[in-house]
This record gives structure tokens, C-alpha cells and sequence, in this order.
């Protein structure tokens, strides 16, 4: 068992960030700390995924030491790392939420992706019943603000989206329901500097 589900407790407020935290990285925690902010959330989980589908895993870091990995990074009482997912035996993003909204009544989860994420996720199986069983949010980031909102699931989303200045209680409204926050923005990515481990610039 890599871990358990984390505790809650009936009537707070939970983010979800997914990835495979290989490895986990400041932009992580930059668009955490934007999210336990602006919508004012009880905790934040991260959930480190057995594999992302749409990319290759050979090579990929053992859950169990992306999970360790991103504990010491987190940094903050309120960001729980699990790896539940692999347990559960989920490999998709919408069986996680139906999983977590089946068994987890009480508490309101919302889903929050990096700009770069909502680019492509009309690619995500299922991704419009992902859109009807949580809010989702979307946190800019660079290269992304513009593209990922002209998008294919951009623009279907957007007759579902709210005013930013409504972040304080977004996670009220019943999904289908679309926030994109601005705010500081991180170039990192995983897949960069998984790519300057393997090949460092020459000198």
C-alpha cells in the first residue's frame, strides 16, 4: 500500500492536483499556493499518478519515490501527497473523481490543472464528464493563456466559466463550472528537467 486515503473531514473544501510528479518542482507548489489562497481551500492534494496516458513511462520513477519526493517539496500542512490513485487501481482522471465522489460524500472536491494541461485536455478520456463532476480550475501559465482558452475544451467550457473575482466561493457552484486564475506564473515542467538530468548543456 503506497498510502491511504488522506483524512477529511465533512464539509471541506479539497483541490486536486494531478501528475506524475517526476519530478515534483516549484511550479507545483507556486500553483498550489495560488489555489489554497484564492479559493480559500481546507487542503490541497496532490496526486501523484501511476503513469500520465498520453505519454510514455519508460523510465518513469517508482510512485512510491515520486510520492516521497513531493512530500519533501510540499512544504505546507495543507498539501497532502498520496498516491491512492495506484491503489485504487485508476489510470484516468474521471475515475478518480467518480471513486472520490462515491466514497468521499461530505467534502467538495475541485480540479486544478496548469494552463498547459487545459490545452490538451480534449485529449483526457472522458474529459466532458470530468467537466460535469467537479469544478475545474485552470491556473495560467506561460505560453499557455491564450492558446489554452481558444482550445477545443477551452472553448467548450467557456459558457461554464466564472468571473475570477468570484474565487473566493467558486467551489460552491455544481459543476459543470469553469474558473481560470491569474497570478504568478512558473516555467518549470517536469518533462524539462527530466531532459537537463539526461542531457546537461555543455559547458
Amino acid at each position: 500500500m503506497i498510502a491511504r486515503l488522506p483524512p477529511f473531514a465533512p464539509g471541506q473544501t479539497i483541490g486536486l492536483l494531478g501528475g506524475t510528479f517526476d519530478p515534483p518542482h516549484a511550479g507545483h507548489r507556486l500553483i498550489s499556493a495560488i489555489a489554497l489562497r484564492r479559493l480559500r481551500l481546507d487542503r490541497l492534494w496532490w496526486l501523484v499518478t501511476p503513469g500520465n496516458p498520453l505519454k510514455a513511462t519508460d523510465g518513469l520513477a517508482a510512485t512510491r519515490t515520486r510520492v516521497e519526493a513531493a512530500q519533501r517539496l510540499a512544504r505546507d500542512p495543507r498539501i497532502v501527497v498520496t498516491g491512492f490513485e495506484a491503489e485504487i487501481g485508476s489510470r484516468y482522471t474521471h475515475e478518480t473523481i467518480a471513486w472520490l465522489s462515491r466514497r468521499s460524500r461530505g467534502a467538495r472536491f475541485v480540479w486544478i490543472m496548469g494552463a498547459d494541461n487545459l490545452r490538451q485536455f480534449h485529449r483526457w478520456r472522458r474529459w466532458r464528464e470530468i467537466a460535469d463532476l467537479a469544478p475545474i480550475v485552470v491556473v495560467d501559465r506561460p505560453g499557455s493563456t491564450l492558446r489554452a482558452l481558444a482550445g477545443p475544451a477551452g472553448a467548450a467550457l467557456a459558457r461554464f466559466r466564472r468571473p475570477e473575482a468570484e474565487a473566493a466561493w467558486f467551489v460552491r457552484f455544481a459543476p459543470p463550472v469553469f474558473l481560470y486564475l491569474h497570478g504568478p506564473r512558473s516555467g518549470l515542467s517536469s518533462t524539462a528537467l527530466r531532459r537537463a538530468a539526461v542531457d546537461p548543456p555543455s559547458s
